[in-house]
């Protein structure tokens, strides 16, 4: 489970970003736990914020130390 403030990697979107809570969505008639996460881009020198909610499952847990030194 993730925490409030964890950084988190959406493994089908790309997106990056920190969790800001939890939430739930009716798929396939069946309730799914989703996680908010805040993501954060910058294009063409602007920075754009928004919120993603996805299914838990579809987030993996980014750790920054162990994406610095990557080969």
């Amino acid at each position: 489970m993730f925490k409030f403030g964890d950084y988190v990697l959406n493994q089908q979107t790309g997106h990056l970003g920190k969790v800001i809570g939890y939430g739930h969505q009716l798929i396939n008639d069946i309730q799914t736990v989703t996680l908010k996460v805040l993501v954060a881009e910058t294009t063409n020198s602007q920075k754009y914020e928004f919120v993603v909610e996805d299914e838990i499952s579809a987030w993996n847990p980014w750790c920054v130390a162990s994406n610095l030194y990557k080969i």
